[in-house]
């Protein structure tokens, strides 16, 4: 996928296999409009940023709702339930957190509310590749560089 591509919030609204992993999309929607709007607000000059909103807006008619009601919401703690297509369904704790050295920048981190969805998640790390797991981590250890 390329880099473009790979934004959470575009990803919600445009990806349909993405989407379809939320229990409850519209909250998961909602709350990336909302911290969207946040960050539109704070960097109203940010080109990117500019032109992800404007292809939400056209292309995502529940976004364009959302959107105009003005709803902003930073970084916190969230519970998500997910219908994954191998791992079944399961709830994960999402930690937003800010990072303190780029204000402009949070990250997420997703660990399983309970057993059987830890156990999902142990299943789902298994089941990827080793090429995968060092993919991921080569990709991570680069995105922290942009």
């Amino acid at each position: 996928m390329p880099p473009r591509e790979r934004n959470y919030i575009r990803l919600t609204f445009l990806n349909e296999d993405f989407r379809n992993l939320f229990v409850d999309w519209p909250a998961t929607a909602r709350e990336c409009v909302a911290l969207l709007r946040r960050e539109a607000g704070q960097h109203r000059d940010d080109r990117d940023l500019n032109d992800l909103v404007t292809e939400l807006n056209a292309r995502s008619a529940e976004f364009r709702e959302w959107w105009a009601d003005y709803r902003v919401a930073g970084p916190r703690q969230l519970v998500k339930t997910l219908d994954h297509p191998t791992a079944g369904r399961l709830t994960v704790d999402v930690q937003q957190l800010s990072v303190d050295t780029s204000r402009d920048q949070f990250m997420a981190t997703l660990t399983g509310h309970d057993t059987e969805s830890r156990a999902a998640l142990r299943f789902l790390l298994q089941w990827s590749s080793p090429t995968d797991r060092i993919e991921l981590s080569h990709e991570a250890r680069n995105s922290r560089s942009d």
